[in-house]
């Protein structure tokens, strides 16, 4: 199957470094977005042009930010389903900045550093690894610091459109002890959306410290979009 992975903020397609080889080992042919993350709708377009390359059924995979992305480019006819890795699944007229600003702020926003342009950057401190990455192998967290992009504010402030998840099904993982996007928020937004959920232990870098886990669920709605016996 033709599986689409969509990185968060400030990220780059080394977030499925340890799930894209699970996939591919498996036999399905993974894409890697590089999303310039100047704005939703340029990251949505951007997306949207990789399903060029593939053949329907897709699975859309987003991690983070990269669920608001493929909430917006499940839409097209291509896609069957969605799989939120800890993920943003906004409902329409949304926007990240709505959906977080009706919790607490969570752990991360201590390390939020804004650049001249207003652009948003998380500072890579022993305390932020203590804190928010704790998981992470100390030999893997000088790769952050070079992988890091920016993010403009617009990509978390823009609303997003109609969601696929009401039309298409969709499954969420839960980072249970998430400090970046607070696991009560991850269960309310997968349960709006009717999500099929599972959750893991561990932090927000989900997809590099818990590859199996994530690997399993999109197994599970592949399974379920082909009728394929897992």
């Amino acid at each position: 199957m033709d599986i689409v992975l969509v990185h968060g903020a400030g990220g780059t397609p080394s977030t499925w470094a340890q799930v894209a080889p699970l996939l591919r080992a498996a036999g399905h042919r993974v894409h890697l977005v590089t999303n310039p993350m100047n704005s939703l709708v340029e990251d949505v377009a951007n997306t949207t042009a990789v399903l060029a390359d593939c053949t329907a059924p897709v699975l859309l995979v987003g991690h983070s930010y990269g669920g608001v992305v493929i909430t917006n480019v499940g839409r097209d006819e291509r896609v069957a389903g969605l799989v939120y890795i800890c993920a943003f699944a906004p409902d329409e007229g949304e926007s990240i900045q709505d959906i977080i600003g009706r919790y607490p702020p969570a752990e991360v926003s201590r390390h939020m550093r804004r650049g001249p342009n207003g652009e948003w950057a998380s500072e890579h401190s022993p305390e932020y690894w203590a804190e928010i990455g704790w998981d992470v192998p100390e030999a893997e967290r000088d790769n952050f610091d070079a992988d890091s992009r920016p993010s403009a504010d617009a990509i978390f402030a823009q609303p997003t459109g109609v969601p696929a998840w009401r039309d298409k099904p969709s499954w969420y993982l839960v980072a249970a002890e998430d400090k970046t996007l607070r696991p009560d928020t991850q269960r309310d937004m997968a349960t709006r959306a009717g999500a099929t959920v599972s959750e893991v232990g561990g932090s927000h870098f989900t997809p590099r410290v818990r590859p199996r886990a994530v690997v399993d669920l999109i197994e599970q709605a592949v399974a379920s979009i082909t009728g394929a016996p897992r």
